[in-house]
């Protein structure tokens, strides 16, 4: 196969969890504005890394999400943040966990990969990294919405909340996309601010390399999203990608959403692409947002289980 002949693709997410009626039609706004703006730039030569970053630098940008902009509030009233990034050309991979007071996560796990000979920084050591590369730290309040104020105040002395209650509570959640560009490589991102009134200082699966998302020019690339702890036990991104091996794209994400539930009792979503462009997403959760360029349109799909 030529690969330069490729047609590229693109697949976002919005959280895979259970997203108010009255939500809906900001999270289907959303992304389809990342997938709009990103596609062509993907279709004129764009780079699949390039795309992944640029799109989950949109939805960190959105409010209606949970990363940057929008993120969830820790224990004590934080917000901290975790991204990854991947190149399926070489397996290169970046990320960052727990910073602080940046809006674009993403963009920092990029140069961690790309300037220093590290994988994974977190926190303070991050936080100075960031600032040497010349990230602009915004106010707490910049990232903060209303919305997620108020939620924080109404769980915050709740002695019987836990960060597992799926069904309960807004669509708010990670994002991801995962790009396939016209030169035949595959990139996967994902960003988020992590489960509300989570212990400061813990690191769900968004981060984490085979959990969060994963990139591979030899079989595909995911991102994966939902019940962070669950999602990490079984690396749900890499195991998709291994089922690329023997099940097309969409079989491959279904098989690994019922090795979730199965193995683990997870909740959660991913979505894919195989490395001869094929599309895959499934999940186990009430609902999952996502959106992908199909045949020159885009679809964009909140899904419900059944």
């Amino acid at each position: 196969m030529d690969v330069k002949s490729m047609n590229p693709k693109l697949i976002v997410h919005g959280g895979a969890w259970n997203i108010p009626e009255n939500e809906c039609a900001a999270h289907l706004e959303g992304l389809q504005k990342a997938v709009d703006h990103v596609y062509p730039l993907l279709r004129s030569g764009l780079t699949a890394l390039d795309a992944v970053e640029k799109a989950v630098n949109m939805l960190e940008l959105d409010p209606t999400f949970d990363a940057g902009r929008g993120a969830f509030l820790n224990a004590v009233g934080e917000i901290e943040l975790d991204a990854m990034i991947m190149d399926g050309s070489n397996l290169d991979y970046g990320a960052v966990a727990g910073v602080q007071n940046y809006l674009h996560p993403v963009s920092i796990a990029r140069k961690v990969m790309e300037r220093t000979e590290h994988c994974f920084l977190i926190g303070n050591g991050a936080q100075r990294f960031a600032d040497r590369m010349e990230f602009v730290q915004v106010k707490p309040e910049e990232l903060l919405t209303e919305r997620e104020r108020e939620y924080y105040e109404r769980i915050k002395h709740d002695p019987g909340f836990t960060t597992r209650r799926p069904f309960d509570r807004s669509g708010c959640d990670t994002v991801g996309a995962v790009a396939l560009d016209q030169y035949g490589n595959l990139a996967a991102a994902t960003s988020t601010g992590g489960t509300p009134r989570k212990l400061p200082g813990r690191v769900g699966d968004s981060p984490i390399i085979g959990a969060g998302a994963y990139a591979d020019n030899l079989l595909g690339a995911a991102s994966a999203t939902g019940w962070g702890e669950s999602i990490l036990k079984v690396l749900l991104s890499k195991t998709t990608c291994d089922m690329l091996r023997t099940a097309n794209a969409m079989d491959a994400a279904e098989r690994a959403i019922e090795l979730l539930g199965e193995r683990v009792k997870g909740l959660g979503g991913v979505i894919v692409i195989s490395n001869n462009g094929d599309y895959g997403f499934a999940h186990n959760t009430p609902q999952m947002a996502f959106a992908y360029m199909a045949d020159d349109q885009i679809e964009v799909n909140i899904s419900a289980y059944s």
